[in-house]
């Protein structure tokens, strides 16, 4: 058998989030907001039934996945490649410091999944460390009954590498709109092992 679903979380939200500041690698702290997003996840997200529990190692993505393992049963696994975009000389900017220092380099980034920021990765980039982590699992759980593992992770991450598993070309991962804060989205693969991924959930989330 194999590992056949991933279901992949976004954190909740940050005080960087709520300020509108570009986050990146810096380690912004989960507001009430935030926290209440993952607990109200964790109801959710236990009925897949995981097998694994696996976060970015930054502290929102960390936390958040804290709040999800204790309804899963799960401990937290961390893993640094499930970091977000390194956004380099943007991290900590809002976007119209950044529009007003690189004009029209924000429509570039939004629209161009190759182009990396002054100092920072593209998503391409991202896509790629984070690929190896996938494999491994997929390797691990070769002979272990139907599996589901849950990551723990951001925005960014979560879309570059839900593209990067569908096979998408580069030119069209920018169709796929952007992750709430305590949503997630699920992958699936067939009964057979060597299928391909395919997109089953896409910003699901718990409803107020």
């Amino acid at each position: 058998m194999s590992l056949r679903r991933l279901v992949m979380v976004r954190h909740g939200q940050t005080d960087f989030n709520a300020e509108g500041r570009m986050q990146g690698h810096l380690d912004s702290q989960l507001t009430e907001l935030g926290l209440d997003q993952a607990r109200r996840a964790a109801g959710a997200l236990a009925r897949y039934d995981p097998a694994r529990l696996i976060s970015s190692d930054l502290s929102r993505a960390a936390r958040s996945a804290e709040e999800i393992g204790q309804v899963c049963g799960l401990p937290v696994k961390l893993d640094a490649r499930l970091r977000e975009t390194h956004l380099g000389q943007w991290q900590g900017m809002t976007p119209a410091q950044v529009e007003l220092d690189w004009p029209g380099a924000l429509a570039t980034w939004r629209s161009d999944p190759t182009w990396s920021p002054p100092g920072g990765e593209s998503r391409v980039a991202v896509a790629a460390r984070a690929l190896p982590l996938v494999r491994e699992l997929e390797q691990e759980f070769a002979s272990d009954p139907p599996s589901t593992v849950l990551l723990c992770a951001h925005g960014g991450l979560i879309t570059a590498l839900t593209c990067a598993l569908l096979g998408l070309a580069p030119a069209s991962w920018m169709s796929l709109g952007g992750l709430g804060n305590g949503c997630w989205v699920t992958v699936q693969r067939r009964s057979a092992p060597s299928s391909g991924w395919r997109l089953t959930g896409f910003n699901v989330g718990v409803l107020d």
